[in-house]
């Protein structure tokens, strides 16, 4: 079933309280990651050639603070995804995002930044209205044209390579006004136009495990 996001689902996260948001959480937005990690683990293993397996955000160690956002991760792991280069679809309050990920638990991370270096061109071929952060946390980050043109870019990458908590993040993000109005066959338009464009990407990362 293709999912239809609405307001209600981004304004869980003005919600105050945990326990509060996290109920919200679980009703409204939940289903329809589970939703999308039906469709998209097929789409992924199709796609690759190896079996991918979802994670959804379950924020368990959160004691006090809500989550800012929430996802479901797609990586060839059963057991986990943040040790590898994985995909992730999922809410901010002010939008939705579809990217590929390296985050700071990537033991490969060197090895990840050193293939996007050595083949920056094919970064740079990605459409320039994606967007790229150092912080899976930072809801907003970099228009990819900006980060091309200021050295962000290689910057990010270089992070990624020396230091410890250094991430990289790309993809596309889709503002809630935007989100909200279009179909569910219309997001699921976009989300696979989006992957497609990043695969080249992940298989560059994904490389870096086999070195």
């Amino acid at each position: 079933m293709a999912v239809k996001w609405t307001t209600d689902d981004f304004d869980v996260f003005t919600i105050p309280g945990l326990e509060q948001r996290m109920e919200a959480l679980t009703e409204h937005v939940r289903p329809k990651f589970e939703e999308l990690a039906k469709t998209y683990t097929t789409y992924f293993t199709s796609k690759t050639g190896i079996e991918f397996y979802p994670h959804i955000a379950r924020h368990a160690r959160r004691k006090v603070n809500p989550p800012i956002d929430s996802w479901v991760a797609f990586a060839p792991n059963k057991r986990g995804y943040k040790a590898l280069p994985h995909f992730e679809i999922g809410l901010f309050e002010s939008h939705v995002f579809i990217i590929l990920c390296a985050i700071y638990e990537a033991p490969t991370k060197k090895a990840i930044a050193d293939n996007l270096l050595n083949n920056l061109e094919t970064v740079k071929a990605l459409p320039h209205s994606f967007f790229v952060t150092g912080d899976h946390f930072d809801p907003k980050g970099t228009s990819l044209n900006e980060a091309i043109a200021d050295g962000t870019l290689e910057k990010l990458l270089i992070r990624l390579k020396e230091v410890k908590k250094g991430e990289f993040l790309i993809g596309l993000q889709i503002p809630r006004e935007e989100a909200i109005q279009l179909s569910g066959e219309e997001f699921e338009e976009k989300t696979e136009e989006t992957l497609e464009e990043l695969m080249p990407i992940y298989r560059l990362m994904a490389s870096a495990d086999l070195t």
